[in-house]
């Protein structure tokens, strides 16, 4: 049979086809789920994307951008809910594509997922750093050599929580219930202070007229419209596609389905949950943050701190930081979850080596993928300039947004019998509409995004037929068997 149309068995995607030494212990119940949908969804980006998109693109009517956002990501989730429930495996959207699709476009789904969540988990940690520095000045306090104080954090809190996850699943899990937690009272007593000092007045009608930009195009949508625009209704869904990259994450509690109990009917509820409760905690801090100033005086740089100094709540800035560095930790730990969940599955497969699908006697846990996605981490973290490439994180994330969502339609009609935990209402249109509105986020990328993606992709494509295809378990085992030729000796 021709690779690309090499199927996984859906038998074989749930079971323990592993050759690894033992299996993954059931950790998760639903409201862990909850907690790591909002360990990865809220960052430290709460307090700054609002502002940042109300300033410069979209006014008042970010709030409406929210929901936009809130509804396209919506859209993704029920998708994948459905494969999850089907499928409940640590390989999430990679395993989904090589039941429904294939071996090769799994693949090309596991390395878009690679390019995600490693890249992912440097970027913040370069950003955690960034933030703690920050957070150290505002106390009054010096940092000499901040440069080199970011680079020691980095390796700090990369070493320290990649420790936490090769130490196994409830280790990570009850570090993740106090850092939620803790994140989650700074925000609120932003939502609570905030709210005491918002003007009705400074929402206007959620318009402001639209006005173009002088740049070059950069997007995939403004070379084909001519020009950039700000504010306006193409403004309103231009900030939506920024939004929505902050509600990315949820997928990452598809790879926790094997460490779930009952996980068919556990993971679709954990991921919408947690979608829900990050789309209204969005949209509070968003409500709170454009009604505080007029969003003509909202710092582009630090919008929800110098909101509070506005109205003069200067110790809020404290209370900022701190969530903002919580919200980040939590966001690394689940990353590296996720990677290790992924890559785990990938090796057990034979694609990548198989070592790597080893689970630890001790921690019940693949230690040895895991340290080998923190160390990974690290490089990237301290030698590229990842900062400037966080891109290319959202556009594999969308690509494999994509494959699910079509995903579901084609596996209604090839595998009607799969028993399912959960199944996406008025299929195939919501699904159709979810492919629609990934395609919509992807082309409000810039084009060097693409190009960087496109070199990425086929580069990982080179790796699969120079390896994966030809140690692939499935390529095994449709090999036909070898011939001896050696003489009879006497």
């Amino acid at each position: 049979m021709s690779t690309i149309l090499r199927r996984l068995p859906p038998s074989e995607a749930t079971g323990l086809r592993t050759g690894a030494r033992h299996s993954l212990a059931e950790v998760y119940r639903p409201a862990d789920l909850v907690v790591l949908g909002l360990g990865v969804m809220i960052g430290a980006g709460i307090f700054s994307i609002a502002g940042e998109q109300a300033a410069t693109t979209a006014g008042p009517g970010v709030i409406l951008s929210f929901m936009i956002a809130g509804i396209a990501c919506l859209l993704a989730c029920l998708c994948y809910a459905e494969l999850s429930s089907t499928m409940p495996t640590s390989g999430s959207a990679y395993t989904f594509t090589y039941v429904i699709f294939g071996e090769v476009w799994a693949w090309i789904i596991g390395w878009a997922l690679i390019l995600e969540l490693q890249f992912a988990a440097a970027v913040v940690a370069r950003a955690w750093a960034a933030i703690a520095v920050g957070a150290i000045s505002h106390f009054g306090i010096d940092v000499p050599a901040a440069d080199l104080v970011q680079d020691g954090l980095v390796l700090v809190i990369l070493v320290l929580l990649t420790g936490i996850v090769a130490l196994g699943a409830r280790v990570g899990l009850r570090a993740l219930w106090v850092m939620v937690s803790a994140k989650l009272l700074a925000i609120g007593a932003v939502i609570v202070v905030g709210a005491t000092h918002v003007d009705v007045a400074n929402f206007g009608d959620f318009y402001v007229p639209p006005k173009a930009l002088d740049t070059a195009p950069a997007t995939v949508l403004e070379i084909f419209i001519g020009e950039g625009q700000a504010f306006g209704w193409f403004g309103i869904f231009a900030a939506a596609s920024a939004i929505a990259f902050a509600y990315i994450g949820f997928d990452i509690v598809a790879t926790s389905a094997e460490e779930t109990v009952n996980a068919p009917r556990a993971v679709p509820k954990g991921m919408i949950r947690s979608l829900v409760v990050a789309t209204v905690i969005y949209l509070a801090v968003a409500l709170v943050m454009v009604g505080m100033v007029p969003y003509t005086s909202i710092s582009a740089d630090s919008p929800l701190a110098g909101a509070f100094s506005a109205v003069g709540v200067d110790w809020m800035v404290h209370v900022i930081d701190a969530g903002a560095v919580l919200g980040l930790t939590t966001v690394i730990l689940v990353l590296i979850v996720g990677q290790t969940r992924v890559l785990f599955s990938m090796a057990r497969d034979g694609l990548i080596p198989r070592s790597l699908a080893t689970v630890s006697r001790r921690y019940h846990t693949p230690t040895r993928v895991t340290l080998v996605i923190g160390l990974v981490a690290i490089v990237l973290a301290e030698f590229v300039p990842v900062l400037t490439m966080q891109q290319l994180v959202v556009i594999g994330t969308l690509f494999a947004f994509a494959f699910v969502a079509a995903g579901v339609i084609v596996m209604r009609r090839r595998l009607p019998h799969l028993e399912r935990g959960f199944r996406v209402p008025l299929s195939p249109l919501l699904p159709a509409l979810s492919l629609v509105a990934t395609l919509w986020l992807m082309v409000n990328l810039r084009v060097l995004t693409w190009a960087w993606f496109t070199l990425w992709m086929a580069f990982g494509l080179l790796v699969y037929l120079v390896y994966g295809r030809r140690h692939s378990l499935l390529a095994r085992r449709s090999a036909p068997p070898r011939q001896s030729h050696g003489r009879h000796r006497r």
